[in-house]
């Protein structure tokens, strides 16, 4: 399950730092923007295994982010998980129709995120093989 790249995206950089602390001592490959329009292009550039973005961001929120990554063939596959200080921000109907994995709450543990990247991919993973 190694060596799979996540992107993570968030305004706070201490959260960026943890995360990517964490991921990357579980051997996964992290690359970080902070903010949404940043991600978007690091996504369409280096196509990243799993997303995980924060929901409040200036220039572009993690709502918009996931919503023009999915109206793009290269990236509209790829895997979300939306970080959220206010867990009734989005609606399950959005996370339905943008295909949002996952949503954590903050604050969250590293360990718990780790768990939900390992989950997503792992669906991903069984999902292409059948």
């Amino acid at each position: 399950m190694t060596g799979k790249k996540v992107l993570v995206v968030d305004d706070e950089i201490h959260i960026v730092h943890v995360v990517a602390i964490k991921l990357r001592n579980n051997g996964y490959e992290v690359i970080s923007a902070d903010n949404g329009a940043e991600a978007f292009d690091l996504a369409c550039e280096e196509k990243p295994d799993i997303i995980v973005t924060d929901f409040q961001m200036p220039v572009m929120s993690g709502l918009e982010l996931v919503e023009k990554l999915r109206q793009r063939d290269d990236t509209k596959d790829i895997p979300v998980i939306m970080l959220t200080a206010r867990s009734f921000a989005i609606s399950k109907e959005q996370q339905e129709d943008l295909r949002i994995s996952s949503c954590l709450s903050k604050p969250f543990s590293p360990k718990e995120l780790l768990g939900n990247i390992e989950d997503v991919l792992y669906q991903k993973q069984v999902m292409v093989s059948n």
